[in-house]
This record gives C-alpha cells, sequence and structure tokens, in this order.
C-alpha cells in the first residue's frame, strides 16, 4: 500500500534524490506503440474496451494486489481437519481478486466471446496489459483461453464446458462444477521421465465401460510432475489407451458429486511465478472422458499448446514493457553527477534501447495474433500463425531475462531489493521461456513447421518483402536468412542460430513498415548490423535517442 504522506524530514537527515510513488498506471493510454498496433492489425472496435481495462490493470491497488499475492503463498491443504482427503490448494484473498479482475474482463474468453476480424488480436493486448502486473494468475487465463479448440474436437464435451470457460463470473468455490457460475481449466501433460518427450509418458487409460473412443469415460492411473493451476475445474492431459497417446478431460468432481481422484503430492517451490501453485499429482483410477480421436492425443490437445505459447509470447513482451516503465520513471527522477539519469549519455543509450526490444517485442505479438485472427480463411495465415507461434515464443521469451535484467539495473541498489516490482519481474521473466516447451524445443518445432507447412516459409519470407527497399541492413540480413534456409546441411544444429534470424529480421520488417523511422533504423543498425552483441545500451552514436525515449515514456 502506498502510504500517505511519508516524512521526508528526519532527524538526522532530509529525505531528497529519490522517486516518488509511481502510482497509478494507464497502461493503454501511456502506450503509443500499442496504440498503433491495435489498429493496425484489426482490432479498432475494441478500442473502448481496451481503454478502459488499461485503468484497471495499471491500478496501483492491482499492482498491489500482485505483490501480496507473491508475497503470501498458495499452502497446500491436502487434507480437512477430520482427516479426509480434500486436495485443495489455498490461495491468498488478492490473488482470487486478481482472477476475478482478469475474469470479468475476458483475458481467457474475449476472442471467443467476439469472434471477428482482430479478436486475437484484442485478446492479446488485453493480456499484454494484465501481465504487466501479475503473471501468475495468467496461466490458468492461457490455458482456460487455449482449451477451447481442443475441446471443440468432441462436441459432447464442448457443449457442457465450453460455455462455463466463456462466463465472465470467477467463482473461487471448490465445487462440482454445475453449481458453478464459471470454470477454468487447467493442463498437465509432462511426468518426471519425458518431460517434453510426451511420448515417453507412462500414464495409462482404462474404458470404464463396454464404450470406447471419442467422448467415452475412461479411468486414468499415473503420475504428472507439473500440474499449474490446480484450483482449476477441469483439466486436459494426456494417457496411453490400447491405441495410443490420447487426450482426456479429467475434472476436479465427477459427474455423480464425487471429489475425483486427483491427489496433490506437493507444491513446487519455483523460481518465480509465486502466486501460481504449481504441483505434482498422483492419478488413481481417476474419472475422465477422451477429447479427441483415440491415439491421437498430441493432435487434439497441440492447438491448445500453441495457445499457451501465444500467451508467453505475450506475456514476455509485457514484462518488457513494464520493466522499462519502471526504469524510464527512475531515471526520470534520480539525478546523478549533477543532472537526471536519464539526461546522462550512456543511461539514455541503454533506455532507447530497451524501449526498441519492448517495441519489436510487441510488434512481434501482435502480428503473430493477427495471423491467428486470418488462419481460418487463408492459407498462408495458418502457415504464419504456426510458424510464428514458435518464432516468437523462442525470441520474446529468451530476451525478456535479460531485458528485465537491465531495466532493474538502472535503478541501482533500490532495484534490487523486494519492495521494488523488479525482483519479482526478474523472476518472472523465465517462466515464459520454460513453460510450454523451452528454447530448444521452439526451434525443434520451427524447423517442423519448415517441412510441414510449405506455405510457412513462403509467408514469412512475404513479411519481409513488403519492407524491401526501405532499409539496407533488413535487406541484407533478409538476404543472409534465405541463404541460411538454402543451405539444409545440420539444421537441427543450427535451429537457434536460424530462428533468431527469423525472428529479429521479422521485427526489423515490421518496424520499418509501421514504427518512426527513429524507432526503426536504431533496430535495424544494431540487431541487423555486423556489430551487434546483444548487450544493451551499445546503439551506434547516430541514433535519435531522444525521440526513441519520448516515444517510450509514459504521457511522452
Amino acid at each position: 500500500m502506498i502510504p500517505r504522506k511519508p516524512l521526508a524530514s528526519l532527524p538526522t537527515h532530509e529525505v531528497t534524490n529519490m522517486p516518488p510513488h509511481l502510482g497509478d498506471q494507464d497502461l493503454w493510454q501511456s502506450d503509443a506503440a500499442l496504440q498503433e498496433g491495435i489498429v493496425r492489425d484489426g482490432a479498432s472496435w475494441a478500442q473502448p474496451t481496451l481503454a478502459g481495462f488499461g485503468k484497471i490493470a495499471g491500478a496501483a491497488e492491482t499492482f498491489e494486489r500482485a505483490e501480496l499475492a507473491n508475497r503470501y503463498l498458495p499452502e497446500l491443504k491436502a487434507f480437512d481437519r477430520y482427516g479426509m482427503r480434500i486436495n485443495q490448494v489455498t490461495y491468498h484473498p488478492a490473488y482470487h481478486e486478481l482472477m476475478a479482475i482478469a475474469v470479468e474482463n475476458e483475458i481467457a474468453s474475449f476472442a471467443w466471446n467476439h469472434v471477428q476480424p482482430g479478436s486475437q488480436v484484442g485478446n492479446a493486448a488485453l493480456t499484454y496489459m494484465f501481465s504487466q502486473a501479475e503473471g501468475g494468475a495468467m496461466c490458468p487465463m492461457a490455458m482456460t483461453y487455449s482449451a477451447i479448440p481442443a475441446l471443440r474436437s468432441t462436441p459432447s464435451v464442448a457443449d457442457e464446458w465450453i460455455p462455463r470457460l466463456l462466463s465472465t463470473a470467477y467463482d473461487a468455490r471448490d465445487i462440482p462444477v454445475p453449481e458453478k457460475s464459471g470454470a477454468t481449466m487447467g493442463m498437465f501433460m509432462t511426468e518426471k521421465q519425458g518431460g517434453s518427450d510426451v511420448r515417453a509418458n507412462t500414464m495409462q487409460a482404462v474404458a470404464a465401460g463396454s464404450t470406447t473412443g471419442i467422448g467415452a469415460e475412461y479411468r486414468l492411473t499415473g503420475h504428472k510432475y507439473f500440474c499449474s493451476a490446480p484450483m482449476c475445474d477441469a483439466f486436459l492431459t494426456l494417457a496411453y489407451t490400447d491405441v495410443g497417446l490420447s487426450c482426456f478431460l479429467v475434472p476436479r468432481w465427477t459427474p455423480d458429486g464425487e471429489r475425483n481422484a486427483l491427489f496433490i503430492q506437493r507444491i513446487k517451490d519455483k523460481l518465480g511465478n509465486r502466486s501460481n501453485a504449481s504441483t505434482e499429482m498422483e492419478l488413481q483410477d481417476t474419472w475422465s472422458i477422451m477429447v479427441g480421436e483415440d491415439g491421437r492425443g498430441v493432435r487434439t490437445i497441440i492447438d491448445m499448446v500453441h495457445g499457451n505459447r501465444m500467451y508467453c509470447c505475450v506475456s514476455s513482451a509485457a514484462l518488457m514493457r513494464q520493466g522499462l516503465v519502471q526504469a524510464l520513471h527512475h531515471t526520470t527522477h534520480r539525478s546523478a553527477f549533477g543532472k537526471p539519469l536519464i539526461q546522462q549519455p550512456l543511461m539514455r543509450n541503454v533506455l532507447a534501447d530497451l524501449a526498441l526490444e519492448a517495441e519489436a517485442a510487441l510488434v512481434l505479438a501482435l502480428r503473430i495474433a493477427r495471423a491467428m485472427d486470418e488462419a481460418k480463411t487463408a492459407e498462408s495465415a495458418a502457415a504464419l500463425a504456426r510458424i510464428g507461434a514458435a518464432i516468437g515464443k523462442y525470441w520474446n521469451c529468451k530476451r525478456a531475462p535479460a531485458h528485465t535484467f537491465e531495466a532493474l539495473e538502472c535503478h541501482g541498489g533500490p532495484g534490487y531489493i523486494e519492495e521494488s516490482i523488479m525482483p519479482r519481474l526478474y523472476r518472472e521473466a523465465p517462466v515464459n521461456s520454460i513453460w510450454e516447451g523451452s528454447g530448444n524445443i521452439m526451434c525443434l518445432d520451427v524447423l517442423r513447421a519448415m517441412q510441414r507447412e510449405k506455405a510457412a516459409i513462403p509467408a514469412l519470407l512475404a513479411e519481409f518483402e513488403h519492407a524491401r527497399g526501405a532499409n539496407t541492413a533488413l535487406d541484407a540480413a533478409a538476404n543472409a536468412l534465405m541463404d541460411e534456409l538454402n543451405d539444409t546441411d545440420d539444421l537441427e544444429l543450427r535451429a537457434r542460430s536460424i530462428t533468431e534470424m527469423m525472428a529479429v529480421t521479422w521485427q526489423g520488417a515490421l518496424l520499418v513498415r509501421h514504427a518512426p523511422t527513429a524507432v526503426s533504423d536504431a533496430f535495424c543498425a544494431s540487431r541487423l548490423g555486423t556489430r551487434w552483441s546483444g548487450a544493451y545500451g551499445a546503439l551506434p552514436s547516430s541514433v535519435h535517442f531522444g525521440a526513441i525515449i519520448d516515444r517510450a515514456r509514459p504521457g511522452g
């Protein structure tokens, strides 16, 4: 809580040269790149909703709730006072308040409740703003959002569950879902011995009756190693039938009103994302329904995986934006060596570089969201969305931790203190790179998309051609990427460098087409030039630092 009228006159000294409380932020009005992107990528109709939510997500009270939810962590309550197994996780009230904000403002449902061109872009913008305040509540929101396509594969399940997931009422009660006003959905796939290699899973599924296949009842037995948001009302998971690896919906309560056999073993003690419980879970003769075709579990759940990867891409851009905002605020109000930090040449180089990275991450995320919007009507868009989700997830998530650290360093010592938001943002940043496939998995997925989606590379190269001739460094980078793609030797060994080239060249093309010249020229000169090391604050002296910083500053 922001203290009222804190004392500046202390017995030994007067408190000076310390930044004031940042207070309420307007995450929509203060972000020119976001506003421009929403119009450019087809979601102009969502501007009133986004403008209203920018004030809610950026309110000091929302950030305070996030601080409380991450300070007072979820606790496992496996048994009640009478020794009965209940498998509950209890949360600080602030977490439930954040969940209510997210659900009521359609963080998980906007794209599905407002199906029209730009709906995925609008959903991404809501995610981007809320993720600046809190990442833990975003995990169940991401999974609830991304479960919809998988559920549609099984009409009986879709009819029962999708209306509940699209509700804008948050109902935290641990009761059978027919009695609730809204529901959330999670997912757990990984097991100890397999990790990302889900084919190595051992969980078994046995038909509960004479009926088998899609929509039939099964009993599951086995373990799952990472089960986040365990208080969701149901989960999608993978298990083996006699036919093969299949997808199942597992509710917390069975249709007869009994607690399902979901035995939470422990809560993980995580580096970050601490407001969100991540657990290990045993399933013993656990009731479930098959979703999708028998033996086609990975194919059924893959759309959910892609949706979650998109959330990771957007959330990483959000962490970069909020870290930048915090750094700009501190350096504006802190002086050293006779003038504000933000006027010191080397600090201006760092801040401008952070601003370039944050805007490039956002522009890339929104472009991928637009491809998702257009995927139903255009094969090239579907292919671009497929490869783009992996590219964006890899690169934005890979850049976020270093970006957040650099923003923290702009604060000096005060940024390293837990009272600052920066340690929480820094701890949050790595999770997006790990969740739903680490860097290597993403790059291998890029290769798979190249091989299986014949329209993917032509669609990506078309993005570069739209900007051809506007920047020599960009043209050279696009040519270099084509040379890399034409060389088919050791593709897997080179997958990271190829994916990085795709991401940075795509970002450069988007900025050249849509951002102010000061931004695009600086990005291309640094990221696509010959001297780039990846470190922040090494922009060439020809950069228009003032224009870049002013664009990024809230109210600038």
